[in-house]
Formats: C-alpha cells, sequence, structure tokens
C-alpha cells in the first residue's frame, strides 16, 4: 500500500468526520461523529484494493457491515468480509477513537475481544466455516492527543496485574493490545494508525507498531489469499 493511499485515507477520516459533525443536529455531540461510520471508509477502501489486486472478484468482498455467525450470539456484524468460492477468505472490522480515550479504552478492547472470540467459539463448536479457519483483521485509528501520549496511566488493581503495563501511555497500550491479539491468535493481523491535525491545518499519521502497518498487513493479506486458492486446488 503506497503511502499516498494511506495519507488519502487519512484526510478522509478527518473530512468525513467533520462533515458528520456539521449534518448532526446536535453539532456532533454525544458522539456525532462517529455515528455512521463513514468516516473510516478510506481505510476500507485502501484494504479492499488489496483483495482486488490479488484477483478477489468485486463482488466477494462484502462491505455495509454483513453478518457472520457466532456462538455466544446469533450473529455479528463485520465491517469487510472477503468470500471466495464460498470460502471465508477473511473478515476485518475498522474502529477508531477520536477524543475521551480514558472513557472509551476499555469499550474498544472488550468489542475486539469479544467479536474475534465469539466467531472462534462459533467454528469451533458449529464449523460454519469449514474446513478453511477463518482468518481476522483489525484496524485500529487513534487520534493522537496529550492524553493518548501521557505516559505512567494508573495500571494497579486489587491484585497484581501485568508489569508491562506500568507506565504505558494509553497509545502503548493500544499497540500491546494488538500486538498480544495477533501473538495469541485472537486475529491473524493487525493494522495501527496514530493521526492528528497540527495547528498549521496539516494532518499526519504514524505507524508505531512495526507488526501492525499497512506494508504488513498487504503482506499477510497476500498470503492469505494466496493459501486459500492453494487449499482450493487453483
Amino acid at each position: 500500500m503506497k503511502p499516498e493511499v494511506i495519507q488519502q485515507a487519512v484526510q478522509d477520516f478527518w473530512t468525513k468526520r467533520g462533515e458528520q459533525r456539521d449534518n448532526q443536529e446536535d453539532s456532533g455531540r454525544a458522539g456525532g461523529e462517529a455515528r455512521a461510520n463513514g468516516h473510516i471508509k478510506g481505510f476500507e477502501d485502501a484494504v479492499k484494493q488489496i483483495f482486488l489486486d490479488c484477483g478477489i472478484p468485486e463482488g466477494d468482498i462484502r462491505t455495509g457491515r454483513p453478518y457472520l455467525p457466532g456462538y455466544y450470539r446469533v450473529r455479528k456484524q463485520w465491517d469487510l468480509v472477503v468470500l471466495y468460492k464460498e470460502v471465508l477468505v477473511a473478515a476485518l472490522e475498522f474502529k477508531s477513537q477520536v477524543g475521551s480515550v480514558g472513557k472509551n479504552f476499555n469499550n474498544r478492547f472488550e468489542e475486539a475481544l469479544g467479536s474475534a472470540t465469539d466467531l472462534a467459539a462459533a467454528q469451533k463448536k458449529n464449523g460454519p466455516f469449514g474446513a478453511v479457519p477463518p482468518w481476522l483483521g483489525y484496524v485500529f485509528v487513534l487520534e493522537e492527543t496529550e492524553e493518548t501520549e501521557k505516559s505512567n496511566r494508573q495500571s494497579h488493581a486489587l491484585f497484581e496485574t501485568d508489569p508491562t503495563f506500568k507506565g504505558m501511555s494509553y497509545t502503548q497500550r493500544y499497540q500491546e493490545m494488538i500486538s498480544r491479539f495477533v501473538g495469541e491468535n485472537v486475529y491473524d493481523i493487525g493494522w495501527f494508525i496514530t493521526t492528528q491535525r497540527v495547528e498549521d491545518g496539516s494532518i499526519t499519521y504514524k505507524e508505531p507498531l512495526p507488526t501492525a502497518t499497512a506494508r504488513t498487513l498487504h503482506v499477510a493479506i497476500e498470503g492469505r489469499v494466496k493459501l486459500v486458492k492453494a487449499m482450493l486446488g487453483e
């Protein structure tokens, strides 16, 4: 994925958030900017293009939050689902956090963990996806602010916590979360981006986690598509 593609997705992210905010009667209060989820579409389109470049027909790439079966609940919406000859090639979640990270960090974690473990349980117990196991991706866009970068967040509990988290900022906690998701096979691949609007009006982005970049995602998708096609005898 070329840097200019990522930059355009980041630009669209901020533009669409602004449009959604302006279109809300409450001017974005109570989460108005993110209600429609359209602010993340630039990233969805960029990832969709990788699958197209790998030879997946466009009709096999489902957006618009299609459903996949669950186990603890009957079904769950995913942001992007890729099928090929009735095989589930991939399912990806696209999430973001702009402001109020302290209030919403745990919600984002629990959503991500719940979605992946529910689908994994469905496959283990009921096998809806057949012989080819599901392959999951998690894309997360975080606004970079003083709050997200502040170190030495509280980490105490009634019992001893993992010392890895001591002193971490929210940005670092998100990175650790995604690293552990992939390392423990909760998700198969991640993409973590931080972005900010600076005072001169420009928009920047970073990919601070080397194992969860656009490049690693691209390579992983290519490998997954090749694997599925090989399993199908192509």
